[in-house]
């Protein structure tokens, strides 16, 4: 852990000269620390009890259960996979071919012992993933960059590893712990985005520039290939190895919503000329383009959130006349795409349920939609390896529901035989229920906003459900990024929340609000709630939860409401905006200061997403959705607070905890009662970095939010 530069500790830099909470930035500081350390001992004394440990034991049953779905990543002949259990709580790394993984137990090669590892070098890896290099032909991988995190944060260790010796390659290409982008050039080159000292990071702290690493250079011999300008997001390389299409892509992410792409040829980088807010993805011979707003070129115009696909080299020559392949509908929105050896793949959700379209570029791009039934459920579609001769048009289906355990099947897309153009994908593996949903149902409704937008929402509740106001309720939200909340199993929050009983025998039910700033509807869907229109989001999740009290479903007594990060960010004003609606609220990872969050951790990068409080005219709308200040709206006497359990981790180097600490520090110095900390020492962003410290994470949250709605 490091301490906040002094300079994000000034009042006078982005402060308030009466913020007295400021010393709660000084990240590991002795008195913020005993500050902390004393928060967390006060709530879990106050939580940690029998009925918690129950809980936490039921959910860590869930996480650990042997019989889960092994996702698996094809290279070569080998299925990759990583896995944690009760055994190994770090993981192991491994791998099985594809008649072993058929089977109900395969047998797996272990690659990487996570927990062998931390014991044996004294530190807490956390596993972030492996780039594997791509083997000459008819040779099979052999060399991978794994990635470790030492606290579970953003920032990770790059270290080169061996598969057929299992081992860590000696003298090889090792990175330091960083906020780093990394890509195979060749065997003995990297194209590495990292902090290389001074000038090398931009204000959102990510690399500024990218360098060519050679086998056996410093990061400070490795020539600089590209850079951008500090205030952008960051920059990185990458290399496209695809047989026949080798080539090198430089991005500058300029915030998250604009980006410039460009192609390497011969020594200088060529811009794809396209607007910033045009999304540019490169696969073989074709550029595809995602626009965020209208895009008008050659006098068509194409719709936010369509896909829009050329031939790359007529499109840098100026010679391309580029063509649609999806244009979405007021109800309709492209997630995201995929490529077989000869098709399209397209993940779409029309009102928040999935649907699959297969693209045939052969047959004029014509789409075809994959029939797979199951309303109010989720989909997901990915090739299983485009290159591979054997199966290059297979894909992998996943299917999941709220009340339904996930299905991993396999398919194959064919030239014509069924409506489809696809063989009837066979079921791989299927996880069991865990938990008993027999009296449960899955719903959809609409609830309208205060500007008259219908606002879809989920919701799972016991059959026959009195509505009288009395049955214990959880909503979650996001509403930001145009992340959407899709259906999925509630494998953990079953077990959690669901099953559990008040004392008049009532059971929990569970809403999913799809309000505005998500991705739901696409960009148009996302773009209405951002910067000063910010409160749409909000205000969309008020009106579920007062359409929830109309209905019957529940009671402000009895209705609470949970968010991580930006969704933390939604928990924050509706404990400062709409009091009155909520019982309690779990507040995780949040976003809370919005005066001085573009200072803190990776906050300058979303200021695309909120606006800039530097600037006067942003900060008078950024101020009315800012939590923190909100509190000095109203004085306390005159408000009922919710219930409020805020909740971070001293090793997020994302959002960071210092927001959170000063956010509770404050509601408690105004004399709130019923406000409750608890930060994890490690885990990161995600709050936790194991299963154990998930289950805890997520018990101390249902055990708080259940007391005061619940029982």
């Amino acid at each position: 852990m490091t301490s906040a530069p002094a300079h994000d500790i000034d009042s006078t830099a982005g402060g308030t000269p009466e913020d007295q909470l400021l010393w709660l930035e000084e990240l590991d500081s002795e008195r913020a620390m005993e500050w902390v350390l004393g928060q967390n001992a006060r709530t879990e004394a106050e939580l940690f009890d029998a009925d918690f440990a129950a809980t936490q034991q039921e959910i860590l049953k869930v996480l650990d259960a042997a019989d889960r779905i092994p996702m698996v990543t094809k290279r070569g002949e080998h299925y990759y996979n990583f896995w944690r259990d009760s055994e190994h709580p770090k993981g192991l790394w491994r791998r099985t071919d594809w008649e072993s993984y058929k089977q109900e137990d395969p047998d797996w090669e272990v690659l990487l012992d996570v927990d062998a590892l931390a014991a044996a070098e004294g530190t807490d890896w956390v596993f972030s993933g492996a780039q594997m290099l791509r083997p000459a032909p008819g040779e099979e991988y052999a060399r991978a960059l794994v990635k470790l995190s030492p606290d579970g944060g953003d920032q990770v260790r790059v270290r080169e590893f061996d598969l057929p010796s299992l081992a860590f390659v000696p003298g090889g290409f090792d990175l330091p712990v960083a906020k780093t982008n990394v890509s195979w050039a060749d065997a003995d080159t990297l194209f590495v985005a990292t902090d290389v000292g001074e000038g090398s990071l931009t204000r959102s702290s990510y690399a500024r520039t990218v360098r060519r690493l050679l086998r056996g250079q410093s990061l400070a011999e490795a020539e600089e290939i590209f850079a951008i300008d500090q205030s952008h997001v960051l920059a990185y390389v990458s290399h496209d190895s695809t047989p026949g299409y080798e080539r090198d892509v430089a991005h500058d992410v300029i915030d998250f919503y604009n980006s410039k792409t460009f192609v390497r040829r011969e020594d200088r980088w060529v811009h794809v000329e396209v607007p910033t807010d045009v999304g540019v993805s490169l696969h073989r011979g074709w550029v595809l383009f995602s626009p965020q707003t209208p895009w008008t070129r050659d006098g068509a115009t194409h719709v936010p959130g369509s896909l829009v696909l050329a031939d790359l080299e007529e499109f840098m020559a100026g010679t391309a006349t580029p063509r649609e392949i999806f244009v979405p509908t007021a109800s309709t929105s492209l997630q995201s795409i995929d490529f077989t050896a000869n098709h399209i793949l397209l993940n779409v959700l029309q009102d928040v349920s999935s649907q699959i379209l297969v693209c045939d570029p052969a047959n004029d791009f014509a789409l075809s939609p994959l029939d797979i039934g199951s309303p109010l459920h989720s989909f997901s579609i990915s090739a299983v390896d485009d290159e591979d001769p054997a199966c290059g048009d297979d894909f992998w289906l996943t299917l999941t529901g709220f009340l339904t355990p996930t299905t991993l099947a396999r398919g194959t897309v064919t030239a014509d035989p069924d409506p489809a153009g696809s063989t009837v994908p066979q079921v791989v593996k299927g996880a069991p229920a865990r938990f008993d949903a027999g009296d449960f149902e899955v719903s959809q409704h609409f609830a309208v906003s205060d500007d008259g937008t219908r606002v879809p929402y989920f919701q799972v509740s016991p059959r026959e459900l009195p509505l009288d106001g009395k049955n214990p309720v959880l909503m979650n939200g996001y509403g930001g990024f145009q992340t959407s909340l899709t259906p999925s199993y509630l494998g953990a929050l079953g077990p959690g929340w669901l099953v559990r009983r008040t004392a008049a025998g009532r059971r929990g039910s569970y809403v999913v609000a799809n309000i505005r700033g998500g991705g739901e509807y696409g960009p148009r869907w996302h773009r209405a709630a951002l910067r000063e229109n910010r409160h749409r989001a909000y205000e969309d999740f008020a009106a579920v939860a007062r359409d929830l009290i109309a209905r019957g479903v529940t009671s402000r007594e009895h209705l609470a409401a949970t968010g991580r990060s930006n969704g933390g960010l939604l928990m924050g004003n509706m404990i400062t905006g709409y009091p009155e609606l909520f019982g309690a609220i779990s507040c995780g990872v949040p976003l809370l200061d919005m005066r001085r969050y573009t200072r803190l951790a990776a906050g300058h990068s979303w200021i695309a997403e909120y606006g800039d409080p530097d600037v006067p005219g942003d900060w008078e709308f950024v101020r009315t959705f800012s939590p923190y200040h909100r509190l000095d709206d109203a004085l306390p006497e005159g408000i009922d607070y919710p219930a409020s359990l805020i909740w971070s981790a001293t090793s997020d180097d994302r959002v960071g905890p210092v927001q959170a600490r000063k956010m509770a520090a404050k509601m408690m110095d105004m004399g709130v009662g019923n406000v409750r900390y608890h930060e994890s020492l490690d885990g990161g962003h995600a709050g936790a970095s194991d299963n154990n410290a998930t289950a805890t994470m997520l018990a101390t949250s249902y055990e708080f939010l259940w007391r005061h709605v619940g029982d």
